[in-house]
């Protein structure tokens, strides 16, 4: 077997096929190899959105794109005026894979199967004899008159052009780290929580649009909270996992989470609610939800503000500025966090200051390149790191096809 190689490309994951693929189309001469440590490649996109592939989303604005990206915002600005969502989107669609919108923004294949995606790159990359070499754990790699030597356990690959595109990997950070790249140290991205008290678990299953707070380490959010068998989960709560992501580590997962169940009511606003509420009903309280909350919920917190046999005309003015008080600013303790879904995502990577982002280019070294996760880049759920792969992918791709 031929080990030389123009380009090599470690890590058989979404990056890695979508950066070989482009290399092949724009260059047909490049003689490309993949190396994926596992015995499958795309295994990410296998599990990815429920087994459904969440490809990107619908957001066509670059500065808006971006903003999703807790580390990697400003990077990625100019990148996406390259190639985003639209780009992606007609991709796929030009090699006979069809994308819907459904209501979050959130793209799926038609299909509703990432299977979808697996056969389109794998046909691609056996259309343009792209060599997919599994069981290859990359031990080492260097650089040798301009030229990558790769090292795997099963034996060594050369190559003028190489592509890191191994994800999340420890392994391949020390090496990177021994070629004298720096990496942030790696952190969880994307996790729910976990809550001491149980009996709001008893909840689970209830949704609401919330707003969340956690004072002790200045962080906020917004968005649907998803109350769960072990605690809280829903996109808030995901958005504040990645934007909080050092702060909550080194908070070691211990904290008071504090919600607005009323979405956007101050406590103020809440109580001059509630006063009208007793000005205006003789039911019970306990039986007559507002804020939209479900039922279930409401309950919950009327017994909590042990209200649960009075009515609203009874209510003294006190109990309903407590009742107020717990809508608008319940306290949780959190103790721990849970990965969501199969989705593991970290914050951390080579640091991005070494990475020239016009074309996802190393600024130590000629001809090495790195996308996805690799990097110091992670993104709120969504589609969203799946369309920074998509990028950078493709800017390598554009740079050493125009090198020639």
């Amino acid at each position: 077997m031929n080990t030389n190689y123009t380009t090599i490309i470690i890590g058989g994951g979404a990056a890695g096929f979508f950066t070989a693929i482009n290399l092949a189309e724009q260059n047909p001469n490049e003689r490309i190899a993949i190396l994926e440590r596992g015995k499958e490649v795309l295994q990410k996109v296998k599990i990815s959105g429920g087994g459904r592939c969440n490809v990107t989303h619908a957001q066509f604005i670059p500065r808006e794109l971006s903003k999703n990206y807790p580390r990697g915002e400003r990077e990625l600005l100019g990148p996406f005026h390259t190639f985003m969502t639209g780009d992606t989107i007609a991709w796929f669609e030009e090699r006979g894979v069809e994308l819907k919108i459904e209501d979050d923004g959130r793209m799926f294949p038609t299909t509703d199967s990432s299977q979808t995606i697996i056969d389109c790159f794998i046909s691609l990359a056996r259309k343009h004899n792209i060599d997919i070499l599994t069981s290859h754990n990359v031990t080492a790699i260097q650089n040798s008159n301009n030229n990558w030597e790769i090292t795997t356990k099963q034996q060594s690959f050369s190559a003028k052009n190489l592509v890191v595109a191994a994800g999340s990997s420890p392994k391949i950070w020390n090496i990177m780290k021994d070629l004298g790249h720096t990496i942030v140290d790696a952190v969880p991205s994307l996790f729910t929580f976990n809550v001491v008290n149980k009996k709001i678990t008893q909840l689970a299953g209830i949704a609401v649009n919330t707003q969340l707070k956690i004072p002790a380490l200045k962080l906020k959010s917004e968005g649907p909270t998803l109350i769960t068998h072990w605690g809280f989960s829903g996109p808030g709560i995901l958005k504040m996992s990645a934007w909080g992501a050092r702060e909550l580590n080194d908070a070691q997962y211990k904290f008071e989470l504090v919600i607005n169940w009323t979405g956007y009511y101050s406590e103020q606003e809440c109580f001059e609610e509630l006063l009208e509420q007793k000005n205006s009903s003789k039911k019970l309280i306990y039986n007559e939800w507002l804020f939209d909350l479900p039922k279930r919920l409401w309950r919950y917190l009327v017994e909590k503000s042990q209200l649960d046999s009075t009515s609203w005309s009874q209510a003294s003015n006190k109990q309903l500025q407590q009742l107020a008080q717990l809508l608008t600013t319940s306290s949780y303790t959190i103790n721990g966090k849970s990965t969501f879904k199969e989705e593991f995502v970290t914050a951390g990577g080579v640091d991005l200051k070494e990475i020239n982002f016009k074309t996802f280019g190393s600024r130590i070294h000629n001809n090495l390149y790195m996308a996805g996760e690799i990097l110091n880049i992670d993104a709120i759920t969504g589609g969203f790191n799946f369309q920074n792969a998509w990028t950078g992918g493709y800017l390598i791709a554009q740079s050493i096809a125009k090198n020639g």
